[in-house]
């Protein structure tokens, strides 16, 4: 059964959150959304029309940790309060399939990962427009959550149609009675018209830049392995990383100590696999020392390996990395060369 909840009333079950959780919101910036903290002073939430610049591992994988102090074999787990991240979109969530696989598998647990997941609060909401940059719907993917949310809250008019997708979203619901009540059938199915068309404002972009779907990509990078397109592709990197580091998906880290007269400790820091040094091992040897092969590891690791060792593509659609690239290396387009049959 679905609820309705006002805008009011969205930001009273927010406050309640937040007796036990750090609660982050979506908020526009220059006109492009970023995560924030609730503000304490009543201000009205918004769960934003698209996907954030940010990406959601950012909470979950933080781009440099401290993972070790000393020689102490208990992981130095900080005593932070757990989160509740809102308006998280379908693209992030897919997201999570993949930083799941890996921190999170049966044989590796990462006990700052596991943690922060298990304790966390998701509350999704639906796109309510669609960006240039987003393909979401090439991957089977969907502008709207299908699952793996505590809450999902679809805007209609007055404010949101919720959806329960654990227990701990339903007690957050009965924490606050009167909140939500039952939602009536036309405002289910203003959820349900709205959906529609932001689905089909993807598939349009699909359409425009000729983006295949996952079905056409199988077994891609393995066709073109010795091609072209890789040297072609890589012209135009500058080999930033920006692509790795807002790609909700990529999850390669570097550790490293430091220390002082007082401790010595080790911290995790986000890696890029477009980086030189990525793949260097000791004596200097480097088996990916050229860009071209960095970028097809790249493509190799989304496109190849995940679906082998995990039944999903490494991507989510969400165009994040074709908004930052300064090279102008689009991942549609390179996914339609490697479509091709040549």
């Amino acid at each position: 059964m679905c609820r309705f909840i006002t805008k009011h009333g969205l930001g009273a079950l927010l406050r309640a959150a937040a007796g036990k959780y750090d609660v982050f919101v979506p908020a526009q910036r220059e006109g492009r959304g970023v995560y924030t903290r609730l503000s304490s002073n009543g201000a009205a939430v918004e769960t934003g029309p698209v996907r954030t610049v940010d990406p959601l591992k950012a909470f979950f994988v933080k781009p440099r940790e401290c993972v070790a102090e000393g020689f102490s074999p208990v992981p130095p787990l900080t005593e932070n309060r757990p989160l509740c991240v809102v308006g998280v979109k379908a693209c992030d969530l897919k997201g999570f399939r993949i930083q799941d696989f890996v921190f999170a598998g049966e044989e590796f647990r990462d006990p700052f990962y596991c943690r922060a997941r298990n304790e966390s609060l998701i509350i999704s909401s639906d796109c309510t427009s669609a960006l240039d940059t987003c393909f979401c719907e090439a991957f089977d993917e969907r502008p709207y959550p299908r699952g793996d949310f505590d809450l999902n809250l679809s805007p209609v008019d007055g404010g949101y149609v919720v959806e329960m997708g654990s227990e701990k979203g339903a007690a957050l619901i009965a924490s606050c009675p009167g909140a939500a009540a039952e939602a009536a059938q036309g405002q289910t199915e203003a959820r349900d018209r709205q959906r529609d068309e932001v689905s089909a404002k993807v598939r349009r972009n699909l359409k425009e830049f000729q983006v295949p779907s996952q079905q056409a990509l199988a077994e891609s990078v393995e066709r073109h392995y010795e091609s072209t397109v890789w040297k072609e592709e890589a012209e135009t990197c500058v080999e930033c990383g920006a692509c790795n580091t807002i790609c909700p998906t990529c999850h390669c880290f570097l550790l490293y100590d430091q220390k002082d007269a007082a401790r010595m400790v080790r911290f995790r820091a986000w890696d890029s696999c477009l980086m030189k040094g990525f793949a260097r091992v000791a004596g200097g040897a480097n088996p990916r020392r050229e860009l071209s092969q960095r970028l097809r590891n790249r493509f190799e690791k989304k496109f190849s390996f995940f679906p082998k060792v995990a039944g999903e593509y490494a991507c989510t659609g969400c165009g994040r990395c074709i908004s930052a690239c300064p090279g102008k290396i689009d991942i549609r387009r390179v996914m339609k060369r490697l479509s091709e049959h040549v």
